[in-house]
Parts: structure tokens; sequence; C-alpha cells
């Protein structure tokens, strides 16, 4: 049981960047889309517009000469608990609180809108810190199916992804608008995480290879060496490159996006939008700063040594990418006081995440005399993900109570997108309907202050491969602050 936990922990812990709600993607952005169960296609959210549809940003700027700015703040609070209750070992994740800040400056030149915005696309981890007794990473099965502690060191995963967006909105009438927007991405990846050595196995096996396939001339030479009968165990192996930053992963990559909007008024209380996101073109994200180590049992003249090579070099995340997104939405303001909006999308997870492959090149020169051997080896490794696309419905409402106050509450309702026998306690991108609420105050006729609250209650999966159960709830704030000039 253990050695197919450390399996897919490794797995999924290389392989997913961020989630939230909806596979990777955040329940809504801005506090009023957030609030009103994150629609935004058709809705006016400000200067967030730009993580949707930023057509509607004309909606926000309706005055030549008019301008805004926000700030923003988003806290995403998981609970994850993973366990195999039949072996009676359990982890909790203390990674419980992540922020991501968000800006943006929009402005109104004749029927053009135009500016700048900065936001976190999303942002995940885990901290399962230094295994004790009774945890899921204190130990798996050798090579040879023995019983064997693990490496006792940090166990943690932490992504980022943000945007800089540059949106462009044409109001060629009194009615549609039409917009276009150049997006820089860049995404991060921190991983310290152990993996046992017959799942070490399962990956370099071809033979087996349930859910991964490892190979290149590190994986040879190990192969070549237990053949020989020179390695007598594999006990396990580990992945490990981070850094402190709480805002980029120690494996970086940057790229460039895009996104189409429109947006049409079907009458004076009713809005219809529509967008397209591509498919972003990250770079592989990589750093010089990462090591893999493995423990090993070799045969010597004097009996079995146990012994632990260290092995510096250089990690590659290849073709990661966010998926192409496609929705539609409504807006129907009932009456003066009430408002109602629907959006539809779809997430292209498969397009992205049918595998996940990662390169380790070992330097030329290494410090530890043990891991010398594998000097200049690589090895390359690709992970079955299948990822399912994703439809998405948002429903919301707002009640304005006074001129100054406006009450929020929506709904987002989607499937989870990864199959079970993928789901893994590191990145557990489990969650499927949340429910959402907030309210608006407007402090002066051109500032406001914004909350939203989003509870996603608890999914419980369990992988088939694996027999891992997963618990996973989220309760995320959102804060806003924007004023008009």
């Amino acid at each position: 049981m253990q050695k197919k936990l450390l399996t897919a922990s490794v797995m999924l812990a290389l392989s997913t960047s961020v989630w939230a709600t909806t596979g990777m993607q955040l329940e809504g952005y801005g506090t009023r889309s957030v609030g009103m169960g994150g629609t935004g296609t058709a809705l006016d959210v400000g200067a967030a517009a730009v993580m949707n549809n930023p057509a509607m940003l004309t909606e926000s700027l309706k005055e030549d000469g008019d301008s805004m700015f926000g700030v923003g703040l988003t806290i995403l609070s998981p609970d994850i608990t993973s366990s195999v209750p039949s072996y009676g070992v359990s982890t909790d994740s203390d990674g419980t609180a992540y922020f991501m800040p968000g800006m943006g400056y929009m402005r109104r030149d004749g029927n053009l809108v135009w500016g700048a915005a900065l936001m976190a696309q999303g942002g995940m981890g885990t901290e399962y810190g230094r295994a004790g007794m009774g945890d899921l990473f204190s130990g798996g099965l050798s090579m040879m199916q023995q019983p064997v502690p693990l490496s006792g060191q940090e166990v943690r995963s932490e992504a980022s992804v943000g945007r800089v967006m540059f949106p462009l909105a044409f109001q060629a009438s009194d009615r549609l608008t039409l917009a276009a927007q150049l997006d820089y991405v860049w995404a991060g990846l921190d991983l310290q995480m152990d993996l046992d050595g017959n799942s070490f196995v399962d990956f370099a096996n071809p033979q087996l290879q349930n859910m991964g396939v490892a190979s290149g001339s590190m994986v040879n030479g190990f192969l070549q060496l237990v053949g020989m009968g020179a390695i007598a165990d594999v006990n396990w192996a580990r992945f490990d490159f981070s850094n402190d930053s709480d805002f980029t992963g120690q494996a970086f990559g940057t790229g460039f996006g895009y996104k189409l909007g429109f947006s049409y008024k079907a009458s004076d209380r009713v809005t219809i939008g529509g967008f397209y996101h591509s498919r972003t073109n990250v770079s592989d994200l990589d750093t010089n700063e990462a090591s893999v180590s493995f423990n090993i049992d070799m045969n010597t003249p004097q009996g079995v040594a146990n012994m632990t090579a260290n092995v510096d070099g250089k990690i590659i995340v290849r073709d990661f990418n966010w998926p192409s997104i496609v929705g539609v939405g409504v807006a129907w303001e009932a009456t003066d006081a009430w408002t109602f909006a629907m959006d539809v999308k779809r997430l292209n997870w498969s397009e992205v995440m049918s595998d996940f492959k990662v390169s380790f090149q070992a330097d030329g020169s290494q410090a530890d005399p043990v891991g010398a051997a594998f000097a200049g080896a690589a090895m390359d490794v690709t992970m079955f993900q299948n990822w399912d696309d994703q439809l998405v419905v948002n429903l919301g409402g707002e009640y304005r109570m006074t001129d100054a106050l406006k009450l929020r509450g929506g709904m987002l309702f989607a499937s989870n997108p990864v199959p079970d026998e993928y789901v893994n306690p590191l990145f557990p991108a489990t969650i499927e309907n949340t429910y959402m609420a907030g309210l608006g105050y407007q402090m002066s006729e051109s500032s406001e202050i914004s909350v939203a609250l989003a509870y996603a209650p608890e999914v419980d999966v369990t992988n088939t491969l694996t027999g891992i159960n997963t618990t996973h709830s989220q309760l995320n704030w959102h804060f806003q602050y924007g004023i008009r000039f």
C-alpha cells in the first residue's frame, strides 16, 4: 500500500501547478464576481474583468476620461487530510493559508478602454513537514519489497501562477463592445518529495509502468547496476527543489497568452457576453538549484553497505501550460434593486494535462563522492494524468439594500476533472461545488470596499489504484478596494 502511495504522491506533486475550485482555476476573480457565484462574463466586475471577459470594462468606465484603480487580496484556505484507514496512517496538511494579491488601473479615452493589471491566477500547496510515526510519508517499500523508512526530510509543495494583463476594449456601438487582451504569464513550482524504491522501479521497469515512464542514462545506470548485482536494493529516491518565496517557485517559467471577448446589450436591462482564453505558451519551468537523492544498499566485499547518493543538477518541467477556456454569460437587472447573472464555461484541461513531463540533468561534477557516479547523467519522467475537460456553471444575484450597501450570493457547480486513479495527497484538485456570498459598501461617490467569502464543502475521494483516501474542503476570503476618478 505505501509503495503505491508514494508513487502517486510524487506523480502529482510534480504535475500540478495551481488549483482551487475548478481544477486549477479559482472560483472567481474580483469580489463582485465571487460574491455572485463566480459570474462575470456579462457582469460589471471592475478591473477584475481582465481575468474573465475584458469587454465588460466599458461597463465600468462609461464616460470619456474616466479612470479606475483597484487593489485586492485573496486568501486561499484549504483543509486537507489524506489517510489509508485500513493501515491507520493519516496526515494533515499545515498549508492552510495562501495569499494572492492583485491590482489594476484602467482608463477610458473615447470609445477605447485600456490599462494594465497584475493578478494571481491561483496558488496552492501542502506543508507536511518532517514525517512522524503514523504519517503517510514516514515509510514505504524498497525495490525488493522490504519495509523501509524514507528520508525523514521536509515534505512540501507550493505552486504559483500569475498574470500581467494589457486589455483593449472597443465600444463599437451603444450596445456592442469587442475586446482583445495580451497576458504575460509566469509559473513557479517548489517540491520536496520522497518516492520509495518500489515506486521508482514501477516507473523504470518497462514491464510495469502503471502510472508513468522513467528513462535516460541515470535510469539505465541503475538498472545495469541492479542487473550486475552491485545494487542489492533501492530504498528511496527524493526530488528536492524549493526556495523561500511566497510568490514564485524555485522552478520558474514565463510566457504569453491572449483573451478575446464581447458584450452585447440585448436591452437596457439584459447584457450578453462571451469570451475565449487561449492556451498559454509558458516556457519550461526550470532551475539549476535542484537535487535528486537515492538511498541504496550496495554489495561490497565487506558485505551490504547502505549509502545515500546526493546528485545536484537541473530540473526541467516541460510544457506546463494553462488550458484554453471558452464561456458565455448573461446578466439581468430585474429591478432597480435586483441583479442576476449566469455563466457557463468550458475548461479544456485535456489539452494540457494528458500527461506531465519532467527531466533531471545531473551536473558534470558532484560534491558528493557517492553521487559522483551519476555525474552528467539524465533522467526523463513522464507521468500519466488524463484529466477530463470541465463544464462549470455559475449562478449569482445581488440586492441593492441601500444606495451604499449591496448584498450578494451565488453558487458554482462543477465536476472533478481528475480521474480517481490520479488523485494525489499533495495536490488533491477535487473540489466540485462552491457556495459564495459577499457585500459591497460605497464609501463615497467614487470609492468602494467589498468582501466575499467562498465555501467549498468537503469532498471525499479514494484513489482507485492506491487506496489513499483524501478529504478536501476550502474557505476562501476575497477583499477589494476600488476608486474611480
